[in-house]
């Protein structure tokens, strides 16, 4: 009921969300692609999360962990702490509160501390999900909001198709050949033709310099 309600309310937030119910699942899915943010429980079947997370590490894997843990679980936060998680949060919780943990440990993974994305007059507000540009409000949705998201965390540097398709959609989601060229298009109506840039064969790109 944990992993459903979470796996919903942050989709509807616009993250793309691969839930997995063990901890050799939870394995597999750490070995393949890189994730912007894990949410590891500890209390995990087949294989228990301390586990899973030392093991992570131990192969290198550098994605930021929030560890979730019982109310009363000191222990336990202190273990997940000492090996390798990033931040915890006690069980239960808010969604709201998990959403803005799940934001702070994003900012910290691209080496910012402030919490707004601005390049020039365009300002991206990741936690009222608002973006700005020359001070008045760009209607964007949700997948569109969230290209422009991974694309201004680091200016000047190309995000790959399959990239952005892997923050865009979950396993579960059907993916249109073309659906991120759309999305693209749509943010180009509506900032400008000349604010995100292709790179044949590489990505899209928001130039360094405004």
């Amino acid at each position: 009921m944990l992993g459903a309600s979470v796996q919903r309310g942050l989709g509807l937030q616009g993250h793309a969300v691969d839930w997995v119910r063990d901890g050799q699942a939870a394995e597999l899915a750490l070995s393949g692609e890189p994730y912007d943010v894990v949410l590891l429980d500890l209390g995990l079947p087949r294989k228990g999360g301390l586990e899973v997370l030392r093991e992570h590490r131990r192969r290198g894997g550098e994605a930021p962990v929030l560890v979730l843990t019982a109310q009363d679980a000191v222990a336990d936060r202190v273990a997940g702490l000492d090996a390798g998680a990033d931040d915890y949060l006690a069980k239960p919780f808010d969604l709201d509160e998990l959403s803005a943990r799940v934001r702070a440990l994003q900012r910290r993974s691209t080496g910012r501390a402030v919490p707004l994305l601005e390049h020039g007059p365009l300002v991206l507000d990741p936690a009222a999900h608002e973006v700005h540009l020359d001070g008045l409000p760009v209607a964007l949705s949700s997948r569109e909001f969230e290209i422009l998201h991974a694309l201004l965390e680091h200016p000047g540097r190309p995000v790959s198709r399959a990239r952005l398709e892997e923050r865009l959609y979950g396993w579960a989601d059907q993916v249109e050949s073309n659906a991120v060229e759309v999305h693209v298009h749509a943010l180009r109506k509506k900032l400008g033709a000349g604010r995100i840039k292709t790179l044949r064969g590489v990505g899209y790109v928001i130039p360094r310099k405004p």
